[in-house]
């Protein structure tokens, strides 16, 4: 089969299952199975695949179909403009987080920051990502997971910021070694009684730890408030995401924890909480 014929069949297939977008994910999927480059892909339409490309074409297919995420199927997420190696150990990096990268960055330039926490730092999009935009910052990025931090650290030594982002191993803020200027976390925030009305390709797949945190989906959440002043400069920043109904929640606990500091909630482009911010 061509390339062009091998992308309809596969279109097809991914639509008889329902996908939501089988026209960029089959061309993923062909991709990835070809190892060829987007440029190379769009003008080799006639070629032939060869019969250990068609092999890796149909297991992957096969897993996509079994409900397998796409990026754990690819190895691969992009966020922020750059490319991350992702495995099931991690939970796979979302749009929504690019605006806490966004506002860490925001905050690293114009109160000049230079040290900073990642707490929870999974494949280390959110740590990786901040050191690439804003070069004089070092970076604490802690995951409670080893094997997450193994999959950070390879995305770490692709970007080249193994000099800057420093991988730590425990719980929460324990293993930082000093106080920061800016802790950002993305850390669980989903209701236990939620668990079961996620979609079946995030719980079937997705590490349940990086998601649930409690009843209210704030355990975590609190453990961090409770325990980060000690971890914090004099004038120093928390940020926050958060789920889309939790926002008024999330600041009061903010404000009752850091009273006098000054708290503020951001929305996404399509108008739901994401973001708390404290500034000390």
């Amino acid at each position: 089969m061509t390339l062009k014929e091998t992308l309809i069949a596969t279109r097809k297939t991914l639509a008889s299952k329902h996908m939501e977008e089988p026209k960029l994910e089959s061309d993923l999927l062909v991709r990835y199975a070809t190892g060829l480059s987007k440029e190379q892909f769009h003008t080799q339409y006639n070629r032939k695949l060869s019969d250990e490309e068609i092999a890796t074409l149909d297991e992957a297919v096969k897993r996509r179909a079994r409900g397998e995420p796409i990026a754990y199927i690819l190895g691969y997420k992009e966020f922020f403009g750059l490319m991350f190696d992702v495995s099931p150990s991690v939970l796979i990096p979302r749009p929504e987080t690019e605006l806490l990268v966004e506002k860490a960055i925001e905050t690293a330039r114009l109160q000049n920051i230079r040290l900073i926490a990642d707490i929870g730092t999974g494949c280390g999009a959110i740590a990786i990502s901040i050191a690439k935009h804003v070069p004089h910052t070092q970076i604490y990025a802690v995951d409670i997971s080893e094997t997450a931090l193994e999959v950070a650290k390879t995305n770490s030594q692709k970007h080249d910021v193994t000099d800057r982002v420093h991988l730590l191993h425990g719980n929460l803020l324990e293993p930082i070694p000093e106080p920061v200027d800016l802790i950002a976390a993305n850390l669980p925030y989903v209701r236990s009684e939620d668990w079961a009305n996620l979609p079946a390709e995030i719980k079937s797949n997705e590490p349940k730890s990086a998601l649930v945190s409690g009843t209210k989906g704030l355990d975590t959440i609190k453990d961090l408030l409770a325990t980060a002043k000690s971890k914090l400069r004099p004038n120093g920043a928390i940020l926050l995401e958060i789920g889309n109904c939790q926002g008024s929640t999330v600041l009061n606990l903010a404000s009752s924890y850091y009273l006098g500091a000054t708290v503020e909630l951001y929305t996404d482009l399509a108008g739901l909480d994401r973001i708390v911010s404290i500034v000390t």
